[in-house]
């Protein structure tokens, strides 16, 4: 056959298969014309240099495959020689992955950086301190659709929940005074984006603020009464860390991945970005029991002092 019934026969180019011949892939005979002419074996030569190659395999490293075929073997890879060939492009391969997981590591860390840097929450120097996040004027209001109505009296069940402190709390179990509980949906990192819509959504945004008004408002609720203030979502520790860590939150985060607080007390979720999202809902907590819940919560950025003003109303 000529080089260019080869060349379509194999899928190639008339110039890759004059490459092929450059490297010695292939070695056609020669007419008394000049014209070149490729045999069967050569065409199965090319088609075994180009699946090579779209392994990652170089041509010009293919030769221990062919020189296979050539030795009468039904496949390029029964011989040792193309065997070691495998393991040497997988050796590369390795090795580049390794180089390009460093230098994503290195980028990440360099985001991470940037990023805190230029949104970090300075803490307060008041307790009375204007929250730095402001919140859009449009922000639509969640209704109440009644998910928490059935919530005042029940008693916490005995679960542990991780703390960003590294230890496991139980709600119910924590002694005299009032537990504050507020549960949000998601806090976003400033190398993370939020989920698409998220400002459209009622209640959705506003975490940051709503936890910086806790933080500001701590030393407060503290003498009202609150014995602990905690936030809950289901974000994993190690998020929930950086978080605390970024806004100065002079309290602890409580992780509930696996909603089991949430199914237990049937609290309001919903699902936006493919995730299950707690809805923001605050509990007063007293001796183990519901005493008393916020929710809907609006506008989450002074929603610590509607929960403080509460306690100062409705003294233990």
């Amino acid at each position: 056959m000529r080089i260019g019934e080869i060349a379509r026969l194999a899928g190639v180019t008339v110039k890759t298969v004059r490459y092929y011949e450059s490297v010695g892939i292939v070695t056609p005979a020669r007419l008394p014309n000049g014209y070149r002419e490729y045999t069967e074996h050569d065409l199965r030569l090319v088609h075994e240099a180009r699946a090579l190659n779209g392994l990652g395999i170089p041509v010009e490293r293919t030769k221990p495959f062919l020189d296979c075929l050539a030795g009468g073997h039904e496949h390029a890879d029964d011989c040792p020689a193309a065997l070691a060939g495998y393991r040497d492009a997988i050796a590369e391969l390795d090795a580049r992955i390794a180089a390009l997981t460093e230098r994503r590591d290195l980028l990440v860390r360099h985001l991470r950086r940037a990023a805190h840097r230029n949104s970090r929450v300075e803490p307060p120097r008041t307790a009375m301190s204007t929250n730095l996040y402001e919140l859009p004027p449009d922000l639509p209001v969640p209704e109440d659709d009644g998910a928490a109505d059935h919530l005042p009296g029940l008693r916490v069940p005995p679960l542990e929940l991780p703390d960003t402190s590294g230890e496991a709390v139980r709600l119910g179990s924590l002694g005299d005074g009032r537990v504050i509980v507020y549960c949000f949906p998601l806090i976003g990192t400033p190398d993370v984006d939020l989920p698409e819509g998220w400002d459209s959504i009622p209640g959705a945004r506003g975490c940051t603020p709503e936890s910086c008004g806790f933080r500001d408002h701590h030393a407060e609720l503290t003498a009202a009464g609150a014995s602990h203030v905690f936030g809950l979502s289901s974000q994993d520790v190690d998020y929930q860390q950086e978080v605390v860590e970024r806004l100065h939150l002079p309290f602890g985060m409580l992780s509930d991945a696996g909603f089991r607080l949430a199914d237990a007390l049937r609290l309001p979720t919903f699902e936006a970005g493919g995730m299950r999202l707690y809805k923001r809902l605050t509990m007063v907590i007293r001796d183990g029991v519901v005493e008393h819940v916020f929710y809907p919560v609006f506008p989450p950025d002074k929603h610590a002092g509607q929960v403080l003003d509460w306690l100062r109303a409705n003294p233990a």
